[in-house]
């Protein structure tokens, strides 16, 4: 049964929109930035931040496009075994996955769906079919989320990371680049949020996560930990570039650990492993379920390993680069990456004791028991 409660509300339609203005700020920025790179003749710089760029968009692309056809090819998605989707065929949507638009063909789509929902829609529905319905819009709105969350790790959380080293390291900044990390923040602060509302309701078995102080208490979590996190790095990377390596260790580890646990996202197996190498990077820089299980002693262990890092970091730059204890962003950084230690983890004690939504069944950070939906939103990443 679904939550007849649960509707996909006009604000949640005008809230749709918000996302895909970020989601297309953040891109423009960054493009906009590898050319003012390219024109300085910073060639790697401008190399890099187009990297990212493309890394997120041809891995959301590839999943997005599987996901259509794992659509088509679902009997109880496709019953009748229509050979289009959202009014196009296979060859169709490869043709706009091909050019990039995969996640501006869901976004239409949802928006367009949604619009005749919220805004045209008359009272002709039971009270069974009007859940239904909403459910489906939620179930859409998840599979954009999941990509979104996909383009955030792999393209705005490192974008941020790469743009806060040349500011920190190099003293090269301007004012697109401040843009592009302030997008980028934004970006991934929105997907994380979105994710976690979408995916539980579309999830007719699970609590649905609160608004309000519950939904603060997580976002200061998530973003205090990965600010951190993230100023660590460009740290390391300050005091050698060589360090690049210790980063690639740390996403081998995660990469690794999430082959350990067997998982079983994808429909075909031969996705399966690109599915895990992001999976790696997205733990590279926070602590998410990869499994849907009980996660308490797999998350005490990451954020031990997370505050150690970050203490490390701190200390090495002391005994190493003395000499940038005078540097103007010595003290805020410092503080920020204490501070933002201190208070991502006192947030997240807060939450997942006192405001993380649960039912009887329901385990630390997992799922518990689920109604039968779309397999992939069931065997993703649980927040």
């Amino acid at each position: 049964m679904f939550h007849a409660d649960i509707q996909f509300t006009k604000l949640r339609w005008l809230l749709t929109i918000i996302g895909l203005f970020l989601y297309l700020v953040d891109i423009w920025t960054d493009v906009g930035l590898a050319l003012k790179y390219f024109q300085e003749k910073n060639y790697i710089w401008a190399g890099l931040t187009l990297a990212f760029v493309v890394a997120g968009l041809l891995v959301t692309q590839i999943f997005s496009y599987t996901w259509y056809r794992d659509d088509m090819n679902n009997v109880l998605m496709n019953p009748e075994g229509n050979p289009t989707i959202s009014g196009m065929s296979k060859h169709g949507l490869a043709v706009l996955h091909l050019f990039g638009m995969g996640i501006f063909t869901r976004y239409y789509d949802l928006l367009k769906k949604g619009f005749s929902v919220v805004w045209t829609s008359t009272n002709s529905y039971t009270v069974e079919e009007r859940g239904g319905v909403h459910h489906n819009l939620f179930c859409d709105a998840t599979d954009l989320s999941m990509l979104k969350l996909f383009e955030s790790f792999l393209e705005s959380v490192p974008q941020l990371l790469l743009q806060v080293y040349i500011v920190l390291g190099h003293n090269d900044s301007s004012v697109i680049q401040y843009l592009s990390m302030i997008f980028s923040f934004c970006n991934a602060a929105w997907a994380l949020v979105d994710y976690r509302r979408c995916l539980r309701r579309s999830l007719p078995n699970i609590m649905e996560m609160p608004s309000g102080l519950p939904t603060v208490i997580y976002l200061i979590y998530k973003l205090c930990t990965i600010t951190s996190h993230i100023l660590s790095y460009s740290i390391l990377l300050m005091l050698s570039t060589y360090n690049t390596i210790g980063l690639a260790i740390i996403w081998l580890l995660g990469t690794t650990w999430t082959y350990l646990l067997q998982t079983n996202f994808c429909s075909s197996r031969n996705l399966e492993p690109l599915y895990r190498v992001v999976v790696g990077v997205i733990l590279t820089f926070t602590f998410f379920n990869v499994k849907g299980k009980d996660t308490k002693v797999p998350m005490i262990i990451y954020y031990f390993f997370y505050s150690l890092t970050n203490i490390v970091v701190l200390t090495l730059l002391i005994l190493l680069k003395p000499e940038l204890q005078r540097a103007t962003f010595f003290l805020p950084v410092s503080g920020v990456i204490f501070g933002g230690s201190v208070l991502g983890l006192v947030n997240l004690v807060l939450y997942y004791v006192f405001l993380h939504p649960r039912k009887k069944s329901d385990e630390v950070d997992g799922l518990g028991q689920q109604a039968e939906t779309t397999g992939r939103i069931k065997n993703f990443l649980q927040p």
